[in-house]
């Protein structure tokens, strides 16, 4: 099957801002799920018995490994049967696993629920990057998932606010309800506004050879998998901040209330460089943006942990070398995705699957094992920082055969 959308050329009848503003939906229903969780679980953990803060990340992180390994199955359907029908399945599970959530009787029943959410939501991660590479590619895609990508980080800045005001309004079971709200938002949008997106003619049988193939395919691609594996690394940071941030906030920085506006702080930084990228990135090219992005992102990293590591933490510090760490990973996120998938287009929806997993599951461990160091200072996770930083370079270095910055390979692909 051959590939023949152009960056000025879409395939479908959705234009590019309605597009973006869709996908940015798509994407803000995982944002949610995860950080207006972040100020209930303390309550969470007294509502149903458990005491060890620790353990209270599992809220976060069961939701995040039923997103991540079930994006294989969603590629797969999406390519045989369409975009729509498959995202309306997934938003559907979502929303009926949300409203369990808010009912459930034990912590047990709640990470399950919690799996099970990220199930449905698995689908939104797949279908948003299959949906953008139906229509674009190369440096218009990393545009569209750029520009996504913004307004999807500004709901992590109000996020978590969101949270805490609702359990001024009432207990933690109604943030579930909410996310229930907002799975319902979607399925009215994308049921009136999304095209298929898919051409008949591009549709292909759920063929067992033909998946694993693709699947081969997208992890021997020396691309695909080098940028995949780099995502995983860096998105294993962000996950191990979020998991931890609560307790970085209330024990190591001794300032609990504070916490929503530093973690918005942090998110306008990630969004700032997102909006700068997706001006910039038709000029300069993904790998001199992203690349450099990730050298600033491991050295920022560097100086944090040896300021954690000499004693020298404090909120002001924290907030700042924070957002500037994280303020480089809003260079790195759709440029390395889109990168990824640029190969691959024949394949997109299982391709998109298959990076999915790997990305997101990969990540979350990551994110978990940080997270799980927590030990009352910030010397664990700026210390993980660092090394996932120092991995992801070694890794883009594997990648692009021990060249940064070269754009004559993505000028070939484009």
């Amino acid at each position: 099957m051959t590939q023949s959308t152009s960056a000025s050329a879409p395939r479908a009848s959705i234009g590019f801002k309605e597009l973006v503003a869709l996908v940015a939906m798509l994407m803000a229903l995982n944002a949610l799920a995860i950080d207006s969780m972040l100020p209930a679980l303390p309550a969470i953990g007294a509502g149903l018995g458990i005491d060890d803060a620790n353990q209270r990340q599992w809220v976060v992180t069961a939701y995040l490994l039923g997103f991540g390994v079930t994006q294989i199955i969603y590629g797969p359907l999406s390519d045989r049967f369409g975009r729509r029908p498959v995202l309306f399945v997934g938003v559907v599970i979502y929303v009926a696993f949300s409203l369990l959530a808010a009912f459930a009787w034990s912590f047990e029943a709640l990470l399950a629920a919690r799996v099970l959410q990220g199930v449905g939501a698995a689908s939104t991660r797949v279908l948003a990057v299959a949906i953008v590479r139906d229509q674009y590619e190369g440096r218009r895609m990393a545009q569209v998932m750029s520009l996504s990508f913004l307004v999807f980080l500004g709901v992590p800045i109000i996020a978590p606010s969101l949270g805490a005001l609702i359990l001024m309004l009432g207990p933690w079971r109604w943030i579930f309800a909410v996310l229930g709200l907002w799975g319902v938002a979607i399925l009215i949008r994308a049921g009136l506004r999304l095209p298929e997106t898919l051409h008949p003619e591009n549709r292909m049988p759920i063929d067992l050879k033909r998946i694993t193939s693709a699947a081969g395919e997208t992890v021997s691609n020396r691309l695909s998998i080098g940028y995949t594996l780099a995502m995983a690394v860096i998105v294993g940071c962000l996950f191990g901040f979020i998991n931890s941030s609560q307790q970085v906030f209330e024990v190591a920085l001794g300032n609990a209330e504070i916490f929503p506006i530093i973690f918005a702080v942090v998110g306008c930084g990630i969004a700032a460089a997102s909006l700068l990228n997706a001006g910039l990135v038709q000029r300069l090219g993904q790998r001199l943006l992203s690349h450099t992005a990730l050298i600033g992102f491991t050295v920022f990293s560097a100086i944090h942990f040896a300021a954690a590591l000499a004693g020298w933490e404090s909120l002001t510090a924290f907030a700042v070398l924070q957002t500037l760490t994280m303020f480089c990973f809003g260079f790195i996120g759709g440029n390395f995705g889109s990168m990824a998938m640029t190969p691959l287009g024949h394949i997109a929806g299982t391709a998109a699957a298959v990076q999915g997993v790997i990305s997101s599951v990969g990540g979350a461990l990551i994110g978990f094992f940080i997270g799980q160091q927590f030990d009352g200072t910030t010397v664990p996770l700026t210390a993980g920082f660092t090394l996932c930083g120092l991995t992801a370079i070694a890794i883009v270095l594997w990648t692009e055969r021990g060249r940064l910055f070269s754009a004559v390979e993505e000028a070939a692909a484009n």
